[in-house]
């Protein structure tokens, strides 16, 4: 058995960090860095996935929306299972778990396996990326360590979407299989130093006895999670078999019913994984739609720019992935900053303000013209997404739980996460949905421009996210954010 050290403590004397708290920061936001570019492992591989295992749109999206229902829909429930099991055997559990995970879809031959260990890793994403930043509110001690251990662990999570872009490029150059197999040794390596550093009172909720007291709502997860599934089932069958086949209209039902039973579980469970309460604060509706506007309306470009750019103009998965770092750079350069940017501007000024932005890139997509004009067209619209997440993403991350009580910010914070995953697992199955629809046979231009209805989808999303947007400029909003506002 490995002998844990005691918990690691900051000097704060000068301000400065033993090497083991260093060793723990860099452990818990290098585990952060994976679980953010596993989404931009995806983009990039996936016409590579389909060329290889001979997959339509419509099915290699999972690729994508598996890991996006293992993270969003199953993020509530693993809140629940690290409050009872205690976070450090959690955590390094979850990163046994997605280490095999990574050669296990490295390795699979067909779809089914393929989904199966994107839903697992995105569980275990589910398990480690908030209880990251629960061991870090122990580990360092509050004020300025503290601080500063924050802003490097937003730093790894704002610059893996970049580093996931160019490592799948590059990998999946040789082949897509590498870019899913290179997060399993660097996990196990995590895996390796958080046996020593991890601090072991953190296994402390999970000392009841096993029968004691303990509500873990499986019911529920298991309801949630089947209804997303079968909603992105059904959305996937749509193109292929219509309204009028049992393989579309019949997983569709499902999904209804699902939500359905999952919504009376909830109403009569004991310790429900739904917490209705912080619902009520306006800031976090508000927050959580926007945001998911804004990560659906993000990832659904970046799938369809993905099939214009490899599949319809034959570029490289390097040159692609390249030619995408406009829209996720910035924001990975800007991660430190954020914080003063909200406190001089104010975060529903800046809402409003990325969301223009990101609205009037997406509007430029609408007319897609052959042959692709990247210096004209595709690059402005990715300058402006990119400034769009840069001016809005942390500001809604800040204004999600301004409005909240101590006791409801863990899970309002979990509510709006959940928004965000199950915007990308929703427009990611639509986008492709619309895409496999027209009849692409007539050449490559006819095929960019099949990819319009797409694309309106993308906008009419970022231009609901505007309107959310604006509502937070209202005097009335502006007083309770105002109200809210940390001082300082």
């Amino acid at each position: 058995m490995t002998r844990t050290l005691p918990p690691p403590a900051a000097d704060t004397g000068e301000g400065r960090w033993s090497l083991r708290l260093w060793g723990l920061l860099i452990v818990l936001a290098g585990n952060m860095l994976i679980d953010a570019l596993e989404v931009s492992v995806a983009v990039v591989a996936l016409p590579s996935i389909a060329t290889d295992l001979a997959l339509p749109l419509t099915e290699v999206q999972w690729a994508m929306t598996g890991f996006a229902v293992g993270f969003g829909g199953l993020m509530l429930f693993g809140a629940r299972v690290v409050s009872l099991l205690g976070r450090r055997r959690v955590y390094l559990a979850a990163l046994c778990c997605f280490a095999a995970a990574s050669v296990l879809s490295a390795l699979a031959q067909e779809p089914g396996l393929l989904l199966a260990t994107r839903l697992v890793k995105g569980f275990c994403a589910a398990l480690t990326a908030p209880t990251g930043l629960a061991i870090i509110s122990t580990a360092f001690p509050e004020g300025r360590a503290r601080t500063r251990a924050l802003s490097v662990y937003a730093l790894f999570g704002a610059g893996g979407f970049t580093a996931g872009l160019l490592l799948s490029g590059w990998l999946t150059t040789y082949t897509w299989r590498l870019a899913f197999t290179f997060p399993a040794p660097v996990v196990l390596l995590l895996f390796a130093f958080g046996l020593r550093l991890i601090p072991a009172q953190d296994d402390t909720a999970g000392s009841a006895p096993p029968t004691a007291g303990r509500h873990y709502d499986i019911a529920g997860a298991v309801t949630f999670a089947g209804a997303l599934l079968a909603l992105v089932n059904g959305i996937a069958a749509l193109p292929g078999h219509g309204w009028h086949d049992p393989r579309a209209t019949g997983s569709l039902a499902a999904a209804v019913l699902l939500l359905g039973a999952f919504w009376a579980v909830e109403r009569t469970a004991a310790e429900p994984l739904l917490r209705t309460r912080p619902l009520r604060s306006r800031a976090l509706r508000r927050s959580a739609l926007g945001a998911a506007c804004l990560n659906g309306s993000y990832l659904g470009l970046l799938f369809v720019l993905t099939h214009q750019m490899q599949t319809v103009a034959g570029w490289s998965p390097l040159k692609t992935a390249l030619a995408l770092v406009p829209a996720a750079a910035p924001p990975a350069l800007t991660a430190l900053a954020s914080g003063r940017l909200v406190a001089r501007f104010g975060a529903p000024r800046l809402i409003a303000a990325g969301a223009a932005c990101a609205f009037a890139g997406y509007l430029l997509q609408l007319r897609p013209s052959w042959p692709l004009d990247y210096p004209g067209r595709l690059l402005p619209t990715l300058l402006l997404v990119g400034a769009g997440f840069v001016l809005s993403f942390a500001a809604l991350n800040m204004q999600a739980t301004c409005e909240l009580q101590p006791a409801d910010r863990g899970a309002g914070s979990g509510l709006y996460q959940t928004a965000v995953q199950l915007a990308a697992v929703v427009v990611v199955a639509a986008v492709a949905a619309l895409l496999a629809g027209p009849d692409t046979g007539a050449g490559p231009a006819a095929a960019i421009g099949a990819c319009r209805a797409a694309l309106t989808l993308v906008a009419a999303l970022g231009g609901l996210g505007l309107l959310v947007a604006l509502t937070g400029l209202t005097p009335a909003a502006a007083t309770r954010a105002a109200r809210s506002a940390p001082r300082t």
